[in-house]
């Protein structure tokens, strides 16, 4: 499974940034598996000063965005569970925002190991979570957020929104 093999109508166009900055010869569960890695890697190679960092008043610090791309991982995991064994229920968008409000205060306190360990359980959950699904699973979709997603579609944009923040952290927190 390829992002290239995805059609527009498997997510909304606000997705497609995430989507574009994927090489177009990945393979979905592979590269789970390797994002992880890389983003690990990277994030521990960051200066321990730089973890509650903000480039901006009211903007998040590392270890915020950290529990953010955890939080939004599980969110879409939980989608794409859903819309695999076929329930046709409709799911709300959740508020990042809120999210952030709720654990920000909690998230700055943490250990960097703990939160580090908390994405890699929840990245090896979704790795899981993927294999276990079949090629017709893939293709299933549901509606999240007033828009249609396929199975296949979260798991490339679990993907890329971790990969968005790499690139946020280098442009924004480590020039």
């Amino acid at each position: 499974m390829k992002p290239t093999q995805l059609l527009e109508s498997e997510y909304a166009s606000y997705y497609q940034p995430y989507i574009n900055a994927l090489e177009e010869n990945i393979n979905l569960i592979e590269e789970l598996e390797i994002s992880l890695h890389k983003t690990i890697q990277f994030i521990q190679d960051i200066p321990m000063d730089k973890f509650d960092y903000r480039y901006a008043e009211g903007k998040w610090t590392i270890k915020e965005i950290i529990q953010h791309i955890i939080d939004a991982e599980r969110v879409f995991a939980y989608r794409a569970l859903r819309f695999s064994r076929n329930d046709k229920t409709e799911l709300p968008g959740f508020d990042e925002n809120a999210f952030a409000d709720a654990v920000n205060p909690i998230a700055s306190q943490r250990h960097l190991k703990d939160l580090l360990t908390e994405l890699t359980a929840v990245r090896h959950a979704s790795i899981t979570l993927f294999k276990s699904f079949t090629s017709e699973d893939l293709l299933k979709a549901g509606i999240a957020s007033n828009n249609s997603m396929s199975v296949r579609a979260i798991g490339f944009i679990i993907i890329g929104h971790q990969n968005h923040h790499m690139k946020i952290f280098k442009q924004r927190y480590l020039e």
